[in-house]
C-alpha cells in the first residue's frame, strides 16, 4: 500500500485553505479526498490588516499560532471524512499563508505564517513548510513552485504546452514537446486578486461569482491600456509577485476608477488579467500548441472567455482533461514537494525561480 501524503494550500485571494489527501504511485498523483474550508471573516479581516505594511510582530505571531490550529482541524476533518488513520499519512506539504513576498528587496525574502510545529502537534504527522525561502537563499525568486509539479504530471513529449493557474496572481508553466529543453515559468501579474478586491468594495461579496458582475460591464480602454504600462509586465523572467505590488491602492493610482461604472471597471480587471497572460504566452512561448488551465479563475466565465479570445486559435482546456481537478493542483503540488523534501530530491527549477541550483525545499517538522 502506497504511503499517503497531505497537501494545504492557502493562496493570495486569502479566501481559505485547500486540503487533500493523495497517494502517488511512482511521481503520478491520485487524489483521495479534499477539503476546502473558506477563512471566517473575523480570520480573514485579521489577515488582510496583517498584509499592510505598518503591520505589528504581536499581531503576526498570534495569527501564525491561529492559523496553525485552523490548519490541524482541516487535517483532522479531511482524515474523518476519508476514513484514514494519521498513521497512514507520511507528511503533509504546507504551504502556509504568504504574508509577504519580497524578491526585490536588498535581502530578499517571503514569509508563509500558520505554524508547522502547531500542524504536526495537533495532527500526529510530520510536517514540511517554508518551502520558497531555500529558493531564495539560492538566488532565486522563491515563487512560483508548482511549475516543477506541472513539469512532473502534465508534459507530453512532442506537445508544447503552457499550464495556466489563475489564483490570486496569475502565472504560466511553459513545457516544451522537447523533453531535453528545461520547462520554464514565472508569474504574469494579477489573477483575480484586484477583481476580488474589488467585488468585496461594491458588492460586498468575496468574488464576482462567474464573473457575472464583470460581463454585464464594458472594458475601459484608457484605464487598461494605463495599467497594462506597469514596468512589471515588461520586466524579463525569473520574476514574482503579489498582493505587495498589485492591490486596491495601485488600482486606485491609475484614475478613472471614480468616474467609470464599478461594473466597467470589474470588466477591465478580468481583461487585465486575460491579457498578461495572453501576452506572456505570446511573448515567451509562440509555438504553444496546448494551453491548461487550473486554479480559482477557472469558474470566472468572463475572464476565461477573454482568455480563448486573445490566444485563439490555440485549444484552451481543464487540468481536469488531463488528469486533475483545476481547484486540487496547487495543493496536490505541496503534497508532492513535501515527499520531494522527504526523499531528499530538489523541488525547484532554476530556470523558473532564477535561483543558482535545484535545492531541497522546506523544513521538516517531526
Amino acid at each position: 500500500m502506497s504511503p499517503l501524503y497531505i497537501g494545504l494550500m492557502s493562496g493570495t485571494s486569502l479566501d481559505g485553505v485547500d486540503t487533500v489527501l493523495v497517494e502517488f504511485a511512482e511521481d503520478t498523483p491520485s487524489c483521495i479526498a479534499t477539503h476546502t474550508e473558506p477563512y471566517p471573516a473575523s480570520l480573514r479581516d485579521a489577515l488582510l490588516t496583517l498584509c499592510e505594511p505598518d503591520a505589528k510582530v504581536e499581531t503576526m505571531m498570534a495569527l501564525d499560532r491561529r492559523l496553525g490550529e485552523f490548519y490541524a482541524r482541516q487535517i483532522r476533518q479531511l482524515l474523518a471524512a476519508a476514513g484514514v488513520s494519521p498513521t497512514r499519512v507520511k507528511a503533509i506539504g504546507s504551504h502556509g499563508q504568504t504574508i509577504r513576498h519580497l524578491p526585490d528587496h536588498p535581502y530578499p525574502t517571503t514569509l508563509q505564517i500558520g505554524d508547522p510545529n502547531t500542524i504536526a502537534q495537533r495532527t500526529g504527522i510530520t510536517t514540511v513548510a517554508d518551502f520558497r525561502r531555500r529558493d531564495m537563499a539560492a538566488g532565486g525568486e522563491g515563487a512560483p513552485l508548482v511549475p516543477a509539479f506541472h513539469r512532473a504530471v502534465f508534459h507530453r513529449p512532442g506537445e508544447n504546452r503552457v499550464v495556466v493557474n489563475i489564483g490570486g496572481i496569475s502565472n504560466i508553466t511553459i513545457l516544451p514537446g522537447d523533453s531535453d529543453a528545461a520547462a520554464s515559468g514565472f508569474d504574469c501579474g494579477p489573477g483575480n486578486v484586484l477583481l476580488d478586491s474589488w467585488a468585496a468594495l461594491h458588492l460586498q461579496m468575496p468574488m464576482d461569482k462567474g464573473g457575472a458582475w464583470a460581463a454585464s460591464g464594458s472594458v475601459d480602454e484608457e484605464l487598461l491600456a494605463r495599467m497594462l504600462r506597469d514596468p512589471y509586465f515588461r520586466t524579463s523572467p525569473p520574476k514574482s509577485t503579489g498582493r505587495e505590488r498589485f492591490n486596491l491602492q495601485w488600482l486606485q493610482a491609475h484614475g478613472r476608477i471614480d468616474s467609470a461604472p464599478p461594473a466597467d471597471i470589474a470588466a477591465t480587471l478580468c481583461e487585465l488579467t486575460a491579457s498578461c497572460i495572453a501576452t506572456a504566452i505570446g511573448h515567451h512561448a509562440p509555438q504553444t500548441t496546448s494551453i491548461l488551465v487550473c486554479g480559482g479563475g477557472i469558474h470566472n466565465k468572463t475572464m476565461m472567455e477573454r482568455l480563448r479570445h486573445l490566444t485563439a486559435p490555440c485549444p484552451v482546456s481543464s487540468t481536469k482533461d488531463h488528469g486533475i481537478d483545476p481547484d486540487w493542483v496547487e495543493a496536490t503540488a505541496f503534497a508532492w514537494l513535501a515527499k520531494r523534501t522527504l526523499e531528499g530530491k530538489p523541488g525547484n527549477l532554476p530556470a523558473v525561480t532564477g535561483a543558482q541550483e535545484a535545492v531541497v525545499l522546506g523544513a521538516i517538522y517531526p
